[in-house]
């Protein structure tokens, strides 16, 4: 495989991916390793109890660009992409890419891996969720929709 996408965040599961991850391409060496880091742009829509829709998604992008509150998701993001690049990198892989989007997790997963050619994303099975019930659900929703193998990581 010549690039391979590793999605991270700042939870226990992706943690876990990424030691997963980290030692796969050690052995595999891709051309390209990219570490997608999806800043959350969470809320409720307007019209009933669901997520927002794509275009209240595009206002609150727009709404929150230059204030204080995108600098800190953009500086938390800056942060975790580069330890995560970091630790790649000390282990001796190059070629490491990272990128941040907006929106909603497994949507922009999904998008990433198909804007960089990616032939394989890796993932924790878990992620941060108020309710129990959803908890997988990027995973579970990045799985179900890859067009490339998704190695979920527990």
């Amino acid at each position: 495989m010549k690039k391979i996408l590793i999605a991270v965040d700042d939870t226990k599961g992706s943690k876990t991916a990424f030691e997963a991850a980290c030692n796969m391409v050690s052995c595999m060496r891709p051309e390209a390793t990219i570490l997608c880091y999806v800043e959350k742009l969470e809320g409720r829509s307007l019209m009933d109890d669901t997520l927002m829709s794509v275009s209240e998604m595009s206002t609150l992008k727009k709404a929150l660009e230059g204030t204080e509150y995108q600098e800190a998701l953009d500086k938390k993001a800056q942060a975790i992409t580069g330890y995560y690049k970091k630790t790649l990198e000390d282990k001796g892989i190059t070629g490491v890419k990272t990128v941040i989007r907006k929106g909603h997790p497994a949507e922009e997963i999904l998008e990433s891996a198909k804007e960089e050619g990616a032939e394989m994303i890796v993932i924790g099975s878990r992620g941060k969720r108020v309710s129990h019930l959803f908890m997988g659900s990027v995973s579970r929703e990045v799985a179900n929709s890859a067009t490339v193998p998704v190695l979920l990581v527990k």
